[in-house]
């Protein structure tokens, strides 16, 4: 644990869903060392059976913390809300949540089905919203929280994932929307775009596997200019440092961004914004889009994914 003097959320409630491993573990890990009371949310179970949220809560406890698990899924409103009650009843409130939880599906677009769809839909998105709308009366009362929702690269376009990628562009604006919507009451809303290593089921791996070969192929796709990170640096342990520091006093200031964290590096992305304008007198009809051209309005008219390479259509 860190020195007392140095523990910056002594006294603060956290909920981390999807805490059992991966970044929502070195979340909630990071939390407690701070001081923070922690809800572990996590509906999973590991090889031998046991309940992840239970064992990460314990070794908390072990390490001189106080944590609780919880086993309700975020994905109902019924389950979100018992998690933040169980916050409030084991702890006396509750200061921050971390959205953490989610499922994936790696399909192309025309064979995900549509169970497969709600599923990855509902752990992502709905979980969020459904503990971000138990979350924020409380935080309404006491003028203050943070909530901190995990968005995704994938987001930006990643093919194959077309149901994670809608999620996380879900997350990224409700973020916003959050962030203006509760700033009067002393409540910030931001989101991470993490890149790190960690552990997926069976299904999903070989989906992975399979598919993601053929996305390499057809591009850079969301990686962008930021796709020198070595897999070996990508440790969730680097995104949870960018998360607590988020709920700590020194960013009582920050709302509504979308950082960047992977291995040595944290960013802020760009908000989406207006690039290009024409304006017609009277309005655009099809003749006149005709006569303009699609460049006057595109700088880069080349469809990369159908052109780059004609072997990968199929």
């Amino acid at each position: 644990m860190a020195r007392a003097d140095k523990r910056r959320l002594v006294g603060k409630v956290a909920i981390v869903s999807g805490g059992g491993r991966g970044i929502g573990r070195c979340e909630a890990m990071l939390l407690a060392e701070q001081g923070a009371k922690v809800v572990v949310s996590d509906i999973g179970k590991d090889p031998d059976r046991k309940r992840r949220a239970d064992k990460v809560a314990k070794e908390i406890r072990d390490a001189g913390g106080e944590a609780q698990p919880s086993t309700d899924s975020i994905s109902t409103l019924e389950g979100a809300n018992r998690t933040v009650e169980l916050a409030v009843k084991s702890f006396g409130g509750l200061d921050i949540l971390v959205n953490n939880a989610g499922l994936r599906a790696a399909y192309p677009i025309d064979e995900i089905t549509e169970e497969q769809w709600n599923l990855v839909l509902d752990s992502h998105l709905k979980g969020t919203y459904a503990l971000i709308k138990y979350a924020v009366p409380i935080f309404k009362r006491q003028r203050s929280g943070v909530i901190i929702n995990t968005g995704s690269e994938s987001g930006l376009g990643h093919p194959f994932n077309s149901a994670y990628a809608a999620a996380k562009e879900g997350i990224a604006g409700l973020t916003r929307s959050l962030a203006r919507e509760l700033g009067r009451f002393g409540i910030r809303c931001n989101m991470i775009r993490p890149r790190a290593a960690t552990p997926g089921g069976p299904e999903f791996m070989e989906m992975y596997q399979k598919w993601m070969p053929m996305a390499q192929a057809l591009g850079p796709y969301w990686l962008g200019e930021r796709g020198h990170v070595r897999s070996g640096e990508m440790k969730p342990e680097r995104v949870a440092a960018l998360v607590v520091w988020l709920c700590t006093d020194a960013a009582r200031e920050v709302n509504g961004q979308g950082f960047y964290v992977a291995g040595d590096e944290v960013g802020l992305w760009s908000e989406p914004q207006l690039v290009r304008c024409l304006t017609r007198p009277g309005g655009w009809d099809l003749d006149s889009l005709d006569q303009s051209g699609p460049e006057n309005l595109i700088s880069d008219l080349t469809n990369r994914f159908l052109m780059k390479d004609r072997a990968t259509k199929d």
